[in-house]
C-alpha cells in the first residue's frame, strides 16, 4: 500500500473519492425562492425550445442579483442553469441569436468570474455539475444510477451522451490519488509501486474504454447531430453557422462586449488531461510548437473551474513517471510504461470511431428538417465546409482528434 500523496487533493477542490467530479451531489435547485423565475426556465427548457418561446421568455427575465448565492454548489447551479439558459437563447430556431440580454448577461458574467470559467456552456455545466444518483453507496462509475438534471431536448439521447462523461469521470478518479502515490514512488526509486501504479492505471483506462464504447446504447448518431449538438456550440469559429462576430453580451445602458467562446467540448476534462500530464504525453499546435500557451488544448484550460486548472499546472511541475521510464534499469517500469500509453492510444481510437459515426457520417447525410433554420448541423453539412468540419469547441474536429491520437502513441519508449 502507498502512502498518502503529497499533493492534497482538496486545495484544489478535488474529490478523492469522485475525481473531478463534486464530493457532494450537484444541487437540484436554488431553494431560495428569489431565484425562482431562473428555475421555472430551466425546468421547461426543452419544451420553451420545442414551441420556439424561449427567447421571449428571458427577455421578460428580471436582472437577478447574484449576492443572495452562498454556498459553492449554489454556485455552480446558477452556472448550469445561465449555462443552459445562455446557449438555448443563442441557438434557439429559426436562426442563432447574435445577443444576449442583460437577463442573463449581467448574472452570468458575475457567476462566471466567481467559478473562474467563462460565460459559455462547458463541460462543468453540461457534466461535471449536471447529474444524480440514486446509489447510496456513491458509487458514481455505475452509469444505470445515474441521472442528469437538464437537457435541451429531453431526450434519452442526450441524457445518456451526458452520463457516459460522469461515468468516465467517476471510473477515472481512483487513478489521480494512484498516479500522485506513483510520482512520489519515483522520487524514492521505489520501482515496483511505480510498476504496479502504472498496470492498474492501464486497467483504468481499459475500463473508461468500454464505457466510451457504450455510447451507441441509448444515443442515436442522427439525433445527437441533428437535434444535440447544435446546443454545444459556442461563439467562436461560428461563422458560416450564422455567428460572424460571436455574440453581444448586452449588460444594458448601452453596455456590453461582443466575445467569441467556444462551446462545450470533451477537451475540458481535467482527467483527459490529466491522463496526458501523468504519462509525460506532449501535445502541439497546429504550427508544432510543444506546449505552446495557443494551442487548443491549452486553451481548453480556462474553460475547465479555476482550482482544477491550477492542479493541472501544479502536476504539469511535478510529472517524473516517463523521464523514469525512460532511463530506469529495470526494463518492467518501461514495459508498464508502455502498456500505458497504448491502453491511452486505443481511447483515442475509440473518440475517433465515435467522431467519426456520430459527426462525420451525419454530416454526410441529409439534415433532419426538425430543427428550423441555421445551426452548427445545418452548417457543418454543406459539402463545402465539411473538409474543415469544426468541433462545438471551435477547433478542426478530424485533424485534431488524429493528431492528438499519434501523439499519444509517439510518447511510447523504445
Amino acid at each position: 500500500m502507498l502512502p498518502p500523496s503529497s499533493t492534497h487533493l482538496a486545495e484544489f477542490e478535488i474529490s478523492s473519492r469522485n475525481g473531478f467530479l463534486p464530493d457532494q451531489p450537484p444541487l437540484q435547485k436554488l431553494d431560495d425562492t428569489y431565484y425562482a423565475s431562473w428555475e421555472a426556465i430551466i425546468g421547461d427548457l426543452p419544451g420553451l425550445l420545442n414551441s420556439s418561446s424561449l427567447r421571449n421568455e428571458v427577455d421578460h427575465l428580471p436582472i437577478l442579483s447574484t449576492s443572495r448565492l452562498r454556498s459553492e454548489r449554489e454556485w455552480q447551479r446558477a452556472y448550469l442553469i445561465l449555462s443552459f439558459v445562455t446557449h438555448a437563447y443563442i441557438w434557439e430556431a429559426p436562426g442563432p441569436s447574435e445577443r444576449l440580454p442583460p437577463s442573463i448577461s449581467v448574472p452570468f458574467l458575475k457567476v462566471s468570474s466567481h467559478l473562474q470559467l467563462p460565460p459559455t456552456a462547458t463541460y462543468a455545466a453540461l457534466s461535471l455539475w449536471n447529474f444524480k444518483s440514486s446509489n447510496t453507496d456513491c458509487d458514481l462509475s455505475r452509469i444505470e444510477d445515474l441521472q442528469v438534471l437538464h437537457t435541451f431536448t429531453g431526450t434519452q439521447d442526450e441524457e445518456w451522451f451526458y452520463l457516459i462523461s460522469v461515468a468516465i469521470e467517476a471510473q477515472g478518479a481512483e487513478a489521480i490519488p494512484l498516479m500522485l502515490n506513483a510520482i512520489d514512488a519515483v522520487e524514492s526509486d521505489n520501482s515496483p509501486m511505480v510498476i504496479a501504479a502504472l498496470k492498474e492505471f492501464s486497467y483504468l483506462i481499459r475500463k473508461i474504454s468500454l464505457l466510451l464504447k457504450r455510447m451507441h446504447e441509448k444515443c442515436s448518431p442522427e439525433i445527437f447531430y441533428n437535434e444535440i449538438r447544435p446546443y454545444f456550440a459556442g461563439s467562436k469559429n461560428m461563422g458560416l453557422a450564422g455567428l460572424p462576430n460571436g455574440v453581444f453580451y448586452d449588460e444594458g445602458e448601452g453596455n456590453g462586449q461582443w466575445q467569441q467562446y467556444s462551446g462545450g467540448s470533451n477537451a475540458q476534462s481535467s482527467l483527459i488531461q490529466f491522463f496526458d500530464i501523468v504519462l509525460g504525453v506532449e501535445h502541439f499546435d497546429v504550427k508544432g510548437t510543444k506546449g505552446s500557451k495557443h494551442g487548443f488544448l491549452r486553451q481548453m484550460r480556462s474553460y475547465m473551474p479555476g482550482p482544477h486548472c491550477s492542479f493541472l499546472e501544479h502536476l504539469e511541475s511535478i510529472a517524473n513517471i516517463r523521464a523514469y521510464a525512460e532511463q530506469t534499469a529495470v526494463p518492467e517500469v518501461t514495459e508498464a510504461y508502455n502498456f500505458a500509453v497504448k491502453e491511452l492510444e486505443s481511447f483515442r481510437d475509440i473518440h475517433i470511431q465515435i467522431v467519426a459515426r456520430y459527426i462525420i457520417m451525419p454530416s454526410r447525410q441529409h439534415v433532419s428538417t426538425g430543427h428550423r433554420g441555421v445551426n452548427l448541423a445545418i452548417a457543418s453539412a454543406n459539402p463545402d465546409v465539411r473538409k474543415d468540419l469544426h468541433g462545438t469547441g471551435g477547433t478542426e474536429l478530424m485533424p485534431f482528434l488524429r493528431q492528438s491520437r499519434d501523439e499519444t502513441r509517439a510518447a511510447a519508449l523504445s
